[in-house]
């Protein structure tokens, strides 16, 4: 019998580094994540949580003399994110743009809607008008390149999305006010997203 170290799959979550952890909770996630929200999440001290943060930026930015990761930890919006190195962006665009399929799917087309008449709008309020969870549907149009992150919200820390130039591009149109008024496409022709800006 040998002594192996390695971590098993019956290894207990809590007994993984802090660290560890917070990279399993972090690579999944799409929003800013508050130290708060960290810590509960990975079960440990908000200061135990800060440090391994700074230890994770260093170790991708290759502080301590290792490579310099194509990803990046950053702190946006009061919260903590993932996010791909600015000189990777074009690489990235390149390649999701040749895995997307030609077309959308009808939840896409009308989540993008949304966004188009609405934005800045965050996920959340796009869900509230569709009435469903949006959040796979909001990845793959910024997978497209079709929406984009706009900003966060101070307060919250919730990203408003808004529509790139290529959605224009594949609309054949010049700018967001030669899309077609939304109010005669509803019911009744009265309500819907002119009153919901109110």
């Amino acid at each position: 019998m040998t002594d192996d170290p390695t971590p098993t799959d019956e290894t207990v979550p809590d007994e993984a580094p802090v660290a560890q952890r917070l990279e399993a909770i972090l690579v999944v996630a799409d929003e800013p994540q508050s130290l708060v929200s960290l810590a509960t999440a990975v079960g440990a001290p908000v200061p135990a949580v800060r440090q391994a943060l700074e230890t994770l930026v260093s170790d991708y930015d290759g502080a301590a003399g290792g490579p310099q990761r194509g990803f990046e930890l950053r702190e946006v919006g009061g919260g903590w994110r993932l996010y791909v190195r600015e000189r990777f962006d074009g690489l990235v665009a390149d390649y999701v743009g040749a895995q997307a399929p030609a077309r959308l799917s009808q939840a896409a087309l009308e989540t993008l809607a949304v966004i188009a008449y609405k934005q800045p709008v965050t996920r959340s309020q796009v869900a509230s008008i569709r009435a469903v969870n949006v959040d796979s549907v909001v990845r793959t149009l910024v997978a497209r390149g079709l929406i984009t992150e706009l900003y966060a919200d101070p307060e919250t820390g919730a990203i408003n999305y808004g529509t790139t130039d290529m959605l224009l591009q594949q609309l054949g149109i010049n700018s967001l006010d030669e899309l077609p008024p939304i109010s005669p496409l509803l019911d009744d022709g009265a309500d819907g997203f002119e009153e919901m800006t109110a």
